[in-house]
């Protein structure tokens, strides 16, 4: 069962995606809160898997709630999902700083945000691949200065292709599919490209793939 955790100040926000989520087998809200400091209080006494985030809330936004998880050990398996609109560039470069694991626009179609909270809790840590591509194609360019492609040097041929999949927005199942591998040897790629080019998780993998220019904005 995955355990869910929902963050936004508007109260029918909350009961939409609690009515959506525990619709589902296998999912289940076990958490809501109207701000950062009330989800930390809550999530420390009822382990979650995922954490659907709102920015603008009262009593700790967003983003210091998501940075105070990441630097939480004990809070380690909780993956964050920044629920934002394209308006709120700058504040989705903070939360990959910040350590979010993916992004939803709050008015995704709901089979987009079941499949998220699925996706990122397997580890996945990216969502709908076109809502992803489209947010960081905007925030590749300013998230840090671009180290180009000789930053790729330490890695194999079959490594750039796998990691050319990671920045189009596709899932270790989808990477195994597309280059004919079993789930686990894509995963393992994954986890390799990770530790040699010294990225905290995979969305990281993906603002790599763009700044070294693996990935062009808007190829599909």
């Amino acid at each position: 069962m995955i355990r869910v955790a929902l963050a936004d100040d508007q109260l029918l926000v909350r009961a939409g995606f609690r009515a959506l989520l525990d619709a589902e087998d296998d999912i289940e809200v076990l958490v809501e809160a109207a701000g950062g400091e009330e989800l930390l209080r809550r999530i420390r006494e009822t382990p979650v898997d995922v954490v659907l985030m709102d920015i603008r809330m009262p009593e700790g936004d967003g983003l210091w709630a998501t940075e105070e998880i990441a630097a939480d050990p004990h809070l380690a398996g909780v993956h964050v999902v920044i629920v934002t609109t394209f308006e709120l560039d700058d504040y989705v470069a903070r939360a990959v700083r910040a350590g979010a694991a993916g992004f939803l626009v709050k008015d995704t179609e709901p089979a987009d945000l079941v499949r998220a909270v699925r996706v990122v809790a397997a580890g996945d840590a990216l969502l709908s691949p076109g809502v992803t591509r489209r947010l960081l194609e905007r925030l590749a360019v300013g998230l840090r200065e671009a180290p180009g492609s000789a930053a790729l040097d330490g890695i194999t041929e079959r490594e750039r292709e796998v990691l050319r999949l990671v920045g189009l927005g596709l899932t270790n199942d989808e990477i195994a599919e597309r280059l004919f591998l079993s789930p686990l040897t894509a995963k393992t790629h994954v986890s390799r490209i990770m530790a040699k080019l010294h990225a905290r998780d995979r969305v990281h993998l993906v603002v790599i793939a763009y700044e070294t220019g693996l990935v062009a904005p808007g190829w599909q």
